[in-house]
């Protein structure tokens, strides 16, 4: 794998750059997360969804991110008789593995396998072979808008999988304990190896990008999971395929170098950190986020203020007074009442009405 690194020194002025912007905004983000912020459940929905349908039509379905969310909404699990509503709830499924449990999943062969399996669990043709390498060759085909499929390139042949995957198993958790290389080189050079070995005889795109997701997630970038890396890839969709052909091309030579992959997957971290710092000022703009309960709470202060604590959890009944209690302080704190007095004699008002 090293070899694939021995980038020009412009390309590696352009790495070094991106990275640290990369970095600088994680640390930023951190911060952000650690004040268990109001907005990132609504972000990380968001974004669920658009990586599921994203992922999902790069690899040929053809549900929109509405069709999607309802799906998920509604949808029983024996009644997923679409091969899209099939890939949709396996991707849903490793992706919430992964986003809960990241932490405990390290990077081998066997969770590979289990990933791969949950993947393709409610998918009928692929019952035989999920959770296994690839017994016969396949290729990297690209499906286009109307069903038109082209084949971007070979891959590696089966007989070569087991050590092709043992390999880059080690190589990337040898350098990621390390720390030599950056882990985001470290996480590019992978994707790009899993994709050009394509280990799987289906479903090795999106097992691929949800694996980009695990290795970000376990090595410190926890706003990958706000933002969808997917959706960034489909709307780049000929590019993706274009500098996965430009290394792969050269496969087995000393002139396989993946310069252009690299830059191409630091450009869309770049670029989905714009659109999170996007998103999450507008949803600063908006104001507190309420939750149903908490809304509840506000619409009785309004009606009925000057109010106690007492008053609230009397008309909540069905809450306890430990949950209003945090309530009161979460809306005071979030400035939307106004707390006067001290102690019992405590009241609180709508702050500006």
């Amino acid at each position: 794998m090293d070899k694939k690194l021995r980038f020009d020194f412009p390309t590696t002025q352009k790495i070094i750059n991106k990275i640290g912007l990369i970095d600088s905004f994680k640390g930023k983000w951190l911060a952000i997360e650690k004040e268990e912020n109001r907005y990132l459940r609504e972000l990380r929905k968001i974004a669920t969804i658009q990586s599921i349908g994203s992922s999902t039509r790069i690899e040929g379905a053809t549900l929109t991110n509405e069709e999607v969310e309802t799906l998920l909404a509604n949808i029983k699990i024996n009644k997923l008789e679409t091969r899209d509503e099939q890939e949709v709830f396996g991707y849903y499924d490793v992706l919430e593995i992964i986003l809960e449990n990241y932490s405990g999943i390290d990077l081998n062969e066997s969770n590979i396998f289990n990933l791969h399996n949950q993947l393709l669990k409610y998918s009928g043709k692929d019952q035989t072979h999920k959770g296994d390498y690839k017994q016969l060759s396949n290729k990297v085909v690209a499906t286009y808008p109307g069903g038109e499929q082209r084949i971007m390139f070979n891959t590696s042949e089966p007989y070569l999988v087991k050590k092709e995957m043992d390999d880059l198993i080690i190589w990337a958790n040898d350098n990621l304990q390390s720390n030599e290389i950056h882990p985001l080189i470290i996480i590019g050079a992978f994707v790009y190896e899993f994709l050009s070995i394509h280990p799987f005889q289906d479903g090795n795109g999106r097992l691929s990008r949800l694996l980009t997701t695990l290795l970000l997630m376990k090595n410190d970038y926890p706003f990958i999971q706000y933002v969808s890396f997917e959706n960034q890839i489909e709307k780049e969709k000929q590019r993706y395929y274009q500098v996965l052909m430009d290394a792969q091309k050269h496969r087995y030579s000393e002139n396989e170098i993946i310069d252009k992959w690299m830059i191409f997957f630091l450009e869309s971290l770049e670029i989905l950190i714009q659109k999170l710092e996007e998103k999450y000022s507008r949803y600063k703009s908006k104001g507190p986020y309420l939750n149903e309960r908490q809304r509840i709470v506000m619409a009785f202060i309004r009606k009925n203020e000057p109010v106690k604590t007492s008053d609230v959890a009397e008309f909540m009944k069905q809450e306890s007074i430990h949950t209003i209690k945090k309530d009161m302080l979460y809306l005071h704190r979030e400035g939307v009442i106004e707390k006067i007095g001290d102690g019992k004699a405590t009241i609180y008002l709508v702050k500006g009405a």
